[in-house]
């Protein structure tokens, strides 16, 4: 067999291998998390008309689409090979479209392709089952993703989780409701084998209004993630403010200045002018430190004396103190 026939081959059995893994994981998070079996109805394999199909509507799940240069180059490629995994899809009710599970990018670059059909793998779900297919099969082949689509993703479904399990007996607020929310934080954390903190940290970051994410994800310089955790405690209104502030040519947003603005601005509201003036204060105080003149410090040297024997002298002890002040404080 030549050579480009065998690549071609297994190419096309890790696809296979690929495709039936994307069901399988999706499942496996279906059962764990919803704690219900995936439905008993077999899949259905067939060529569907691209104007049959629509994107992914029942949840926020937060995933990027390709950016224009990598979708052409995936148009290229499906013109070259082909497409190797069929897109996953569920029947609309009441009509003879498609809600698009997974697939979002393969379909868009079959257009462009000039494609009018694309193979499809038709599945029967409830909206529970359709949230994890669609998280599911992303996470798995796109490891490039944000802490705010993964925030998005976990938010999507632990709510859908706690749409299925709400108690109508349980009022807002109430200690029940927490334990109902917590348990759905478990098993989210638990399928993804991360911390209950990392996605409530996650999730928090979906607060932040779009042109906030954007600045975190595109230029995260001018904005980290320790500042915008806590700009997160803002309304959406009060959120404006920090737009302007992170647009500064040059300035970077520290954890010490929101802290400070925070501090004059208490969350979650604040007005516009009362937190530009907070930040011009944290501006100046940081300013006024930079230029002050150093404070000495001083050492009880009877305390330090068996280390200075060992050490050598007073400059490896300082350079000692540096090393432990930057990995306690940064």
């Amino acid at each position: 067999m030549p050579k480009n026939d065998m690549n071609a081959m297994l190419k096309r059995r890790m696809s296979a291998a690929q495709q039936a893994s994307e069901l399988q994981v999706s499942d496996e998070a279906y059962q764990q998390i919803f704690q219900r079996a995936p439905p008993l109805a077999p899949t259905e394999i067939c060529e569907l008309p691209l104007d049959k199909l629509d994107p992914f509507f029942t949840a926020d799940i937060g995933f990027k689409p390709y950016s224009p240069s990598k979708l052409k180059a995936f148009a290229e490629q499906l013109q070259e090979e082909g497409l190797l995994i069929r897109i996953i899809v569920r029947r609309i009710p009441g009509s003879d479209r498609y809600e698009i599970l997974a697939g979002h990018n393969r379909t868009a670059a079959a257009r462009l392709a000039g494609w009018t059909k694309i193979a499809a793998e038709v599945v029967v779900a409830d909206d529970a089952r359709a949230t994890s297919i669609a998280i599911l099969t992303n996470l798995l082949q796109r490891q490039d993703l944000s802490i705010i689509e993964r925030g998005k993703a976990y938010k999507a479904l632990l709510d859908a989780k706690n749409r299925q399990g709400y108690r109508s007996d349980l009022e807002e607020g109430t200690s029940g409701e927490s334990r109902q929310k917590y348990s759905a934080r478990a098993l989210v954390a638990e399928f993804f084998a991360v911390t209950e903190y990392e996605i409530r940290k996650a999730i928090k970051l979906t607060q932040l209004i779009p042109e906030l994410q954007t600045i975190l994800e595109d230029t995260p310089k001018q904005l980290n993630l320790s500042s915008a955790d806590l700009i997160a405690d803002y309304d959406a209104a009060s959120q404006n403010a920090f737009i302007e502030i992170c647009g500064i040519e040059g300035y970077q947003l520290n954890k010490a200045t929101v802290q400070y603005i925070i501090r004059k601005c208490p969350p979650p509201t604040a007005d516009r002018q009362n937190i530009f003036a907070a930040w011009r204060e944290a501006r100046a105080e940081a300013e006024r430190r930079l230029v002050a003149a150093p404070k000495k410090i001083t050492f009880d040297r009877k305390r330090f004396a068996p280390y200075l024997d060992k050490l050598g002298g007073e400059k490896e002890l300082e350079s000692l103190f540096l090393e432990f002040l930057r990995e306690r404080l940064g």
